[in-house]
């Protein structure tokens, strides 16, 4: 008798679910919208790989200026020979980095500026200056120095770096 009821009470909740699904869209607008696998997948513009600068920083040596562009993204990798902290104050990023771990930083500098570079070893209250991010306008470009930047994003004369 309960079995009944339960298959009797299924059966009705059942066929209610397909008079609301069937009531729910018109079968035009079904029929009229492609399925999710018929659709081309959503077109991705793909970044160019020029348009983002790799900068090594090295805790050995005298502290180094690397350039950059406004608005020029770049990875800044720091290799340390202890472990501790790198810091870009003015941009308020930090990464933890040890010796065969360097720290990475990825930065997009919004104005033209020199970025102090600051490695804090660990268990030190003191930090030193591992170097200068050198930040300026796109126009003031150096075709010269080519080591450390990558091509720019206009690719236009004076753009440092070849392909």
């Amino acid at each position: 008798m309960h079995l009944r009821r339960a298959l009797l009470l299924f059966a009705i909740v059942l066929g209610l679910a397909a008079v609301a699904a069937a009531l729910s869209t018109p079968p035009q607008q079904r029929r009229a919208e492609p399925r999710r696998a018929d659709r081309p997948p959503p077109r991705r513009q793909p970044r160019a790989a020029a348009q983002v600068a790799r900068i090594l920083f090295r805790q050995r040596g005298r502290p180094a200026v690397r350039r950059l562009d406004v608005g020029q993204a770049a990875v800044v990798t720091v290799e340390v020979e202890r472990p501790g902290q790198v810091e870009l104050p003015a941009l308020g990023m930090a990464a933890s980095a040890e010796p065969l771990t360097p720290a990475t930083l990825e930065v997009l500098p919004p104005s033209a500026g020199r970025y102090q570079l600051r490695f804090t070893a660990a268990g030190e209250l003191a930090s030193e200056r591992l170097g200068v991010l050198a930040v300026t306008p796109e126009t003031e470009r150096d075709p010269a120095s080519t080591g450390t930047r990558s091509r720019g994003r206009s690719g236009a004369p004076g753009a440092s770096g070849a392909r």
